[in-house]
C-alpha cells in the first residue's frame, strides 16, 4: 500500500508551492519527511531535484525567487521564497570519499541519491503535490519499528564519511527503540576513524547528541563500547552524568549540552580548558565548562550574579541540588545601585581608590544578600569614610 505524507503546517508556508513548482522536477527529502511521517514539527525544509544545479537556479530566478548559491560544487543552494528558506539539492552519486569529503556526479537517478545519504530513515523521499512517498531501502519500515539502520554496508557508509559513527548514535538517542547490531558493530570496529574528522565536526554532533531524549542510554552504551576513547579519553564514568540527568528531571530544568558535557569529564577545570581547545568551542562555551567544573566557592546567587545564570545553573545542578534551580529560573539579577560617581560625590578624591572602594561596596552588597538602594547607601557612606580616612593617613604620613 502506497504511503503518503499527512498534512503538516509546514506544507502550508508562503511561497512553498510557488518554488517547488518553478523547479517542477522536486521532491522533498530527509528530515522534513522522516519527522512529518512520526509526528514530529519541522523546522527545516530540504527539497532534492534532478536538474543540474545551475538550471536549478536558472528555474528560481526566473519565478522571482532569491537564490543562495551556498554550495553549488556540491549542487546546493539556499532558495529563499516569501520568506520561506529551502535548502535545494541536485540529485548526486559518490565518485571518491575519503571518510571527510566527498567527490559527487550530478544524476538524474533518484535511488542513486538515496542510495549515498546515511540511514534509511533519512532516504525518504515525498512528491509535493500528491505526499507520495517514495523508499528505496525500506526505511518506512524502519520508521516503524524506530530502527536507525544504515543504508548498504554499515562498514562503507563509515569509510565513506566517519561522522556517520556519532550520527549513528545521535540519530538512535533520538529516534531508536531498539539498537541495530550491524551498525553497533561497524561503529565499534571503526571508533578511531572519528581521529580523522575535524574537532568542530565532533564537537557539533556530540552537543547536538547530549541533549536528545534517549542521550542517558545512548550515551552508556559508547562509553561501554569505547566509541569515545579516540578522541575525548577523559571521558570514563557516566555516574555523574547520570546523576546529572536525573537532576535535571526533577528539577524540570531543560538539558544543556554544555552542561552535560561537563558531567562526562573528571572535576578539573583544567581538564574542562583542554577539551574546551580540542574541540574548539566558542569563548562563551569554553567559560562555562571550566567553570562547571571549577570548585563552586560563592552562593549560586553571586554565580548568577558574576557569571550568569546558565553557569549558576550548571554548578547547583551539578552538585546534585534539584531545588535551587526552579527558584535561579525566576530570580531577577539585580545590578548595583550604585556608580563611582556617587562615590565621588560623598567626597571620594577621583582615582584608584573610587574603583577599589566601589568593588568593596559591591562585596559587602553580595555577601548580605543583594539589599535595597537603602543599605548600598549606607554600605557607601561607611566605605567612603573609611577610604577618606586611609587617604587622610597617608597624606599624613607622607606616604604617596
Amino acid at each position: 500500500m502506497a504511503m503518503t505524507l499527512p498534512a503538516a503546517a509546514w506544507r502550508q508556508r508562503p511561497g512553498l508551492d510557488r518554488l517547488v513548482a518553478a523547479l517542477g522536477d522536486a521532491r522533498f527529502v530527509g528530515g522534513a519527511v522522516r519527522d512529518t511521517l512520526l509526528g514530529l514539527s519541522v523546522a527545516d525544509i530540504d527539497v532534492a531535484t534532478g536538474h543540474p544545479p545551475e538550471e536549478a537556479a536558472r528555474r528560481l530566478e526566473a519565478a522571482g525567487i532569491k537564490v543562495v548559491p551556498t554550495g553549488l560544487a556540491h549542487g546546493t543552494l539556499t532558495a529563499i521564497s516569501a520568506d520561506t528558506v529551502v535548502e535545494v539539492t541536485t540529485l548526486r552519486r559518490d565518485v571518491a570519499t575519503d571518510g571527510r569529503h566527498a567527490i559527487v556526479a550530478f544524476t538524474d537517478d533518484w535511488r542513486a541519491d538515496a542510495a549515498r545519504r546515511d540511514f534509511t530513515i533519512n532516504a525518504l523521499y515525498a512528491e509535493p503535490e500528491s505526499g507520495l512517498v517514495h523508499d528505496y531501502f525500506d526505511g518506512l519500515a524502519d520508521l516503524e519499528t524506530r530502527r536507525v539502520r544504515f543504508i548498504g554496508d554499515p562498514l562503507q557508509r563509515i569509510a565513506e564519511d566517519h561522522l556517520r559513527i556519532l550520527r549513528f548514535f545521535r540519530f538512535y538517542a533520538r529516534f531508536g527503540d531498539a539498537i541495530d547490531d550491524a551498525g553497533l558493530a561497524a561503529c565499534v570496529a571503526r571508533a578511531n576513524d572519528l581521529m580523522a574528522l575535524s574537532r568542530e565536526r565532533i564537537a557539533a554532533e556530540l552537543l547536538k547528541l547530549l541533549v536528545t531524549p534517549g542521550a542517558l542510554q545512548t550515551v552508556l552504551l559508547m562509553v561501554e563500547h569505547g566509541i569515545f576513547k579516540a578522541v575525548l579519553p577523559e571521558i570514563v564514568s557516566t555516574t555523574w552524568f547520570v546523576w546529572l540527568v536525573e537532576t535535571e528531571t526533577h528539577a524540570a530544568v531543560d538539558p544543556d549540552p554544555i552542561r552535560r558535557l561537563a558531567a562526562l569529564l573528571p572535576r578539573d577545570p583544567v581538564t574542562g580548558e583542554a577539551v574546551a581547545n580540542r574541540l574548539k568551542l566558542s569563548k562563551a562555551q569554553r567559560q562555562r565548562l571550566i567553570l562547571a567544573l571549577t570548585e563552586r566557592g560563592g552562593s549560586p546567587w553571586e554565580d548568577a550574579y558574576r557569571h550568569g545564570r546558565e553557569a549558576a545553573m550548571d554548578r547547583v545542578l551539578l552538585a546534585d541540588d534539584f531545588t535551587t534551580p526552579r527558584e535561579l529560573k525566576e530570580w531577577p539579577i539585580p545590578c548595583l545601585p550604585l556608580s563611582g560617581g556617587a562615590l565621588i560625590a560623598r567626597g571620594l578624591a577621583a582615582g584608584p581608590a573610587v574603583a577599589a572602594a566601589l568593588k568593596a561596596v559591591e562585596a559587602q552588597w553580595i555577601a548580605e544578600g543583594f539589599p535595597g538602594q537603602a543599605r548600598v547607601d549606607a554600605i557607601a557612606d561607611s566605605v567612603v569614610a573609611g577610604a577618606i580616612s586611609a587617604q587622610a593617613a597617608s597624606a599624613s604620613s607622607g606616604r604617596p
